[in-house]
């Protein structure tokens, strides 16, 4: 680096360029902790470009593109994921409950489900359980269940096709389900 860029990254010109990018930062992430997270990230990424950055150009200009992409991109990447809800996770748990009086869910499964397939849900090992009762009862995709559960996509999938198996094989001798 020149004298010129040494000037350019010294830490009381970055500590200003902080002050004043974080507002903006504040404005995109609506939150502190992530707009403090957006600042640090964009000075990062600038400091690892600082090979492409013009000495003598507006380098607030420069650094809040940065930011700016920066965020542009986090927000792409965050909508590209499923939202989890860990009221999901909780909601599975009903078909486990063995509560006397019975939960909300139970009574509202237990109504919308025939009992002997209740039954045979409740034979099947909890993480079979667990993915049938997220992708054919809830509608989930398997990489929403995946990413919910934090089991693995191929197992996911290997889970939901055994456990399919076992309750056809289960309900198919059952003369309701014939």
């Amino acid at each position: 680096m020149t004298a010129t860029a040494d000037q350019v990254w010294a830490e009381d010109v970055l500590r200003a360029y902080t002050t004043s990018l974080y507002p903006a930062a504040l404005r995109m992430t609506r939150n502190a902790p992530d707009a403090e997270d957006l600042v640090q990230e964009t000075f990062a990424k600038a400091l690892a470009a600082s090979g492409r950055f013009q000495a003598g150009t507006n380098l607030n200009a420069w650094l809040r593109r940065i930011m700016i992409n920066t965020f542009i991109s986090g927000y792409r990447k965050n909508r590209a994921q499923p939202q989890l809800v860990t009221g999901d996770v909780v909601g599975a748990e009903l078909l486990c409950a063995q509560s006397s009086d019975g939960s909300a869910e139970d009574q509202v499964v237990g109504r919308l489900l025939d009992p002997d397939v209740i039954a045979a849900l409740r034979e099947l090992p909890y993480r079979h359980r667990l993915v049938v009762y997220l992708a054919d009862l809830q509608g989930l995709g398997y990489r929403q269940v995946s990413a919910l559960t934090g089991i693995p996509l191929g197992s996911v999938k290997s889970c939901l096709h055994r456990a399919r198996c076992r309750l056809r094989a289960e309900l198919g001798t059952h003369p309701s389900h014939v």
